[in-house]
């Protein structure tokens, strides 16, 4: 070994970086440790999937291969992710170099996969994914349409890297962005590249990028620094989990973007605000802070550039109007969290008055990317004036929920129907609520409708932050808006008239609909209403909010015009306007019904037909749902 070598390697045991070659000599060393051939198994520990017992599945494979003796040659390593997407079927396992995936999991499974997998090279067949058409079981991860089907950019470590460990980050290429704009590119080349890239704000309303930065920069020329950064790591639509699942899954991703952010923009201080909800991302960011600044790659003169950059998390309380950049910024400041008028932006007075660029976690997660493999690239990612890939939250009715990415362009249709294995029933899906509460509805005859930014607004919803529900038949497009609604009056913060008394009012409308009350003329003054809290609402949150109410009115209307005229819910879910009964000539008699009805109020004998009392039921729909003959019935 050379001097040389020997003081590379010196520097890098004392643990800090000085340099992009000391930070390819340490990714080197890495990867010469690692041998591929070796068994590994990946167990995902998103939130989805802890929730449903990984821990106990990932220490059960720990404490098997401690006690059982297995050669030492095929002892797996045992590793821990994030989420790795597929959140119906968790807890999910990997097994690799194979690939085998391995769904829903339990402790008592893994000392089956153990005996077969690891120790026979067997895979054990009903612990694989069965194809929904042909009933055939699916060996690797590759093959599942629901993996194969998407083009995973963003997500492309997530779920295979533990991230609660920089070394294997840095292996997977972190931070060679960072090292090649502190070496390679001026500030404003950062910027230009960007700009180039065509990347869009990935948290509501796809303001591009790169002009928001711009924007900053003219900004510091006129009126002078410090210019600040901020995560906006409030992901608070219901149904949304997209950067949840980011920040807790390659945090490093997030962290070197915002450094990357801060070195084009001459920042040296920065902020993540995280929802308080969101604990274990907040852990792993918290992690990934403390092992950057410990190798150099966070704090003073960063791998010995200059430049020096830090960041500190705050935590959201909780309040969804914080998601708005306005609100968000009182709250870092120590106030209430309320919006105020924008007719200066962030950009120019944002925190404390300063230049600020806010951008949430995929928009951040982004920016490496861009910068290790080029804006040329990027821009060939998606369609015209809409590049890259978005991350989706498919939930709802859907066989296959889960995080999905996809190039912005992409179908509707391909998205839920394909990738998201179309609704349980088979029939086709009523509706998407695209963009969370603040979205809008889309129905099932715009299913080709390419998803991006401006195809979606113009069909009057939006892209939001990426959260899309599902409806079937059995959802009520009148009891979706009046939730929506509800949710959005009681986050409003109330400082201006069109929010706090216009939803108030659009909510007793749609409530009056729910009771198969009201009139005609009434949804021309719920139309007439929504427009005039769009047109004068404060911030975000009231102007987008009657839009799942609009584009339920536009594509559903005859449903409307059913709870008003007809007194009936076509979907028969409004309680006042249904009755549940027993069709006797499906009902066998096997008293399921009877044992769930939290009222007591069906009766007969077994292997009898049963029979509902009207009068006492509460219309929960717990019957229906537990009937396995679809005997019950909605009038």
């Amino acid at each position: 070994m050379t001097n040389e070598n020997t003081a590379l390697n010196t520097k890098i045991n004392s643990g800090r970086l000085n340099s992009h070659e000391d930070l390819n000599a340490l990714r080197q060393q890495i990867i010469d440790k690692h041998d591929p051939t070796k068994l590994e198994v990946l167990v995902c520990h998103g939130t989805g999937c802890i929730a449903n017992g990984s821990m106990e599945v990932s220490e059960t494979f720990k404490k098997i291969c401690e006690t059982s003796g297995i050669d030492v040659k095929i002892k797996p390593n045992i590793k821990t992710t994030g989420c790795q997407g597929f959140c119906s079927r968790g807890p999910l396992v990997l097994i690799n170099p194979q690939g085998i995936f391995y769904q829903r999991v339990k402790p008592k499974d893994v000392e089956e996969i153990i005996q077969k997998t690891i120790i026979n090279n067997e895979p054990v067949e009903r612990l694989l994914y069965k194809d929904p058409k042909t009933g055939e079981p699916i060996k690797t991860e590759n093959e599942i349409p629901f993996y194969n089907l998407q083009e995973r950019i963003v997500l492309h470590n997530i779920g295979k890297i533990d991230p609660t460990d920089i070394n294997d980050k840095i292996a997977a290429g972190g931070y060679q962005a960072l090292a090649k704009a502190l070496t390679t590119m001026t500030p404003k080349d950062v910027v230009t590249e960007i700009t180039k890239s065509g990347l869009r704000g990935r948290g509501g309303a796809g303001f591009p990028t790169g002009r928001k930065w711009q924007g900053a920069l003219k900004a510091v020329d006129k009126k002078g620094g410090p210019v600040y950064v901020v995560v906006n790591g409030d992901e608070g639509d219901p149904g949304a989990f997209m950067d949840c699942a980011i920040m807790e899954g390659d945090p490093h991703a997030v962290l070197e973007g915002l450094i990357l952010g801060a070195y084009a923009l001459g920042s040296n201080n920065g902020y993540l605000y995280i929802r308080a909800e969101y604990p274990l991302a907040v852990k792993h960011l918290e992690m990934a802070m403390a092992q950057a600044r410990e190798l150099g790659l966070l704090g003073e003169n960063i791998l010995n550039s200059g430049f020096s950059f830090d960041a500190r998390i705050n935590r959201g309380a909780g309040a969804f109007v914080c998601g708005e950049s306005t609100a968000l910024f009182t709250s870092i400041e120590g106030k209430a969290g309320t919006p105020r008028p924008k007719y200066v932006r962030s950009v120019e007075e944002g925190l404390w008055g300063r230049p600020t660029v806010l951008n949430n976690v995929e928009t951040w997660a982004n920016v490496p990317l861009i910068i290790d493999k080029g804006a040329d690239w990027y821009s060939k990612l998606g369609v015209l004036n809409n590049t890259g890939t978005k991350v989706f939250c498919l939930v709802g009715k859907v066989n296959n929920v889960g995080l999905v990415e996809v190039p912005m362009g992409t179908p509707l249709s391909k998205i839920v129907e394909d990738i998201g294995g179309g609704v349980p029933n088979g029939k086709p899906f009523k509706a998407v609520q695209t963009g969370g509460p603040s979205g809008g509805c889309i129905p099932y005859k715009l299913k080709d409708l390419a998803v991006d930014f401006d195809s979606l607004t113009k069909a009057g919803a939006m892209m939001g932050s990426g959260a899309m529900i599902v409806m079937d038949d059995r959802d009520c497009v009148v009891d979706v808006a009046l939730y929506f609604l509800r949710f959005l009056e009681e986050e409003s913060c109330g400082k201006c008239i069109p929010c706090r008394l216009g939803l108030s009012r659009m909510k007793e409308i749609l409530d009056t609909f729910s009771h198969g009350k009201g009139s005609e003329k009434d949804i021309d003054d719920l139309i007439s209403l929504a427009k005039a809290i769009q047109d004068g609402a404060l911030c975000a949150l009231g102007t987008s909010a009657p839009n799942p109410c609009l584009t339920t009115i536009k594509f559903f209307k005859e449903e409307y015009l059913a709870h008003i005229n007809e007194q009936r819910c076509p979907a028969g879910v409004c309680k006042d306007l249904i009755t549940y009964s027993i069709d006797p000539d499906a009902c066998t008699g096997c008293g399921s019904c009877a044992r769930h009805c939290p009222q007591n109020c069906i009766s007969g004998e077994k292997k009898k037909v049963h029979v509902i009392d009207t009068q006492n039921c509460i219309r929960c729909g717990i019957c229906m749902d537990t009937c396995k003959f679809d005997a019950v019935q909605v009038n």
